[in-house]
């Protein structure tokens, strides 16, 4: 099967902040390949690098065989981007952004009219295309974003956290997209720090964390990293720094963090870990205020990995 994309060895830094560390990685064609992480891991500044925004420091990635240092304009004519800010003119309609930008990718005359007629019925925008898009809501604006990135046909279709800060609708109305999009045969690289979004959407899935890819694979493959341990989620009615130390040396726990009240364990069995952390509690006059035990997901590989939860 043909590459869409390889990744090889790509950097950025910023003065002392290495935003991208050396990554590699090799879509497909044909997958949807979601970059997972929290904010700040490095997937938006990868994104930039291959879109063309600013160049790496060190390393290169081929789109369909073509260089983004060498051959850019015939990498960036292959790729619709979908970035992380509404890129739209407000006081225009739908359908006026969707023509400019149609202009802009060389479409003209019926060619141009057919495609945005076409892209407004995959976006569900139809009987609002008139309207301007400054009374939109923001699931409307960022599905217009997506409409854009599809006018020309591309490729490669690239979404950076295109679910963030909308509606549940109109989210729903993105992921159906995606999947419609790539039924069809088109290729997305999707980032998100949603994990719900990478299981349902993806055919491989790349974990990154602190510039650098940290697993990859299929999900049943990176579930598999773990094994059959359980992830404890939990609170405590006081200060538990005395517990959590503790609570590290119970044979079965892996894993131990702690973000504001939540803190999160990697244990290998529940029903024979649990008795022993409530009686610790108990024995440090401290109470389990809260508890919840999920099945090993990405969030349980993220924790094992890394040795916190994934979060924004």
């Amino acid at each position: 099967m043909e590459n869409a994309v390889e990744v090889k060895g790509l950097k950025k830094f910023y003065k002392d902040v290495k935003a991208v560390n050396g990554v590699d990685f090799t879509i497909q064609s044909g997958e949807i390949f979601s970059l997972l992480g929290p904010n700040g891991a490095g997937k938006t500044t990868i994104i930039n690098m291959l879109t063309g925004l600013f160049p790496p420091n060190a390393g290169d990635a081929l789109i369909f065989g073509h260089s983004i240092q060498k051959e850019p304009l015939k990498a960036k004519a292959l790729m619709g981007v979908v970035p992380q800010e509404i890129a739209l003119y407000e006081d225009l309609s739908a359908r006026e952004n969707l023509v400019f930008w149609g202009k802009l990718y060389g479409l003209r005359g019926k060619q141009l009219q057919t495609r945005v007629d076409e892209v407004l019925e995959l976006i569900g925008l139809r009987d609002r295309q008139r309207q301007r898009v400054s009374k939109y809501s923001g699931g409307m604006k960022r599905r217009v974003n997506i409409g854009i990135a599809l006018l020309h046909l591309p490729k490669l279709v690239i979404m950076d956290e295109p679910t963030v800060g909308i509606d549940p609708q109109s989210r729903r109305h993105i992921l159906d997209n995606v999947l419609q999009l790539n039924s069809q045969g088109m290729t997305v690289l999707y980032t998100t720090h949603y994990m719900e979004e990478a299981q349902e959407l993806s055919t491989r899935i790349a974990i990154m964390d602190q510039g650098k890819v940290v697993a990859s694979g299929r999900h049943a493959d990176l579930v598999k990293l773990v094994g059959e341990q359980d992830r404890v989620e939990l609170t405590l009615s006081q200060d538990g720094e005395k517990v959590l130390k503790a609570w590290k040396k119970v044979l079965g726990v892996s894993k131990i963090d702690q973000d504001g009240e939540k803190i999160t364990l990697l244990v290998s069995d529940s029903n024979a870990v649990l008795p022993e952390l409530f009686k610790i509690a108990h024995q440090q006059n401290a109470r389990i205020a809260s508890i919840a035990i999920h099945e090993p997901n990405l969030e349980t590989v993220f924790l094992h990995l890394t040795g916190k939860a994934l979060r924004d």
